[in-house]
C-alpha cells in the first residue's frame, strides 16, 4: 500500500487477522498473571490477571476485635490497589495492539 493511498481489503484483512492473533496472545499471558496489592503493609492481597482474587494475607498486628473497621479499610485498600495493578498490567499487555487497530491518519475513503 502506498502513502495516501486507500487499503485494500486484503490489507485490512491481513491486519484485521494480526490483530486478533495478538490479542488471543495477550489474553493469555493476562490470564496467566497475578498482580498484588497492598494497604499500610498490614494487607496483601494476590489476583489473577481475571480479576479473581486468590489469596489475602493478613498481619497478624492488624487484628484487633476494636478496630474491625480499619481492617476492613486495609482489604478494601489493598483490593483496590490490586486491581489498579491489574488495569497497568492489561494497559502493558494491549498498548503495542492499539496501532492495529486504526492507522492514525483513518482509513482514507470511508471518512474515519
Amino acid at each position: 500500500m502506498q502513502p495516501g493511498e486507500p487499503p485494500t481489503l486484503q490489507h485490512l484483512l491481513d491486519r484485521a487477522l494480526a490483530l486478533r492473533e495478538r490479542l488471543v496472545t495477550a489474553h493469555a499471558e493476562l490470564t496467566e498473571t497475578e498482580v498484588t496489592g497492598h494497604a499500610g503493609g498490614l494487607v496483601t492481597v494476590t489476583m489473577r490477571g481475571t480479576g479473581e482474587v486468590t489469596r489475602i494475607k493478613i498481619d497478624p498486628g492488624a487484628v484487633d476485635a476494636r478496630h474491625v473497621s480499619t481492617l476492613e479499610d486495609l482489604l478494601l485498600a489493598a483490593l483496590r490497589n490490586a486491581q489498579e495493578a491489574l488495569g497497568a498490567t492489561r494497559r502493558q499487555l494491549a498498548g503495542p495492539l492499539a496501532e492495529l487497530a486504526v492507522p492514525s491518519d483513518g482509513l482514507p475513503g470511508l471518512g474515519w
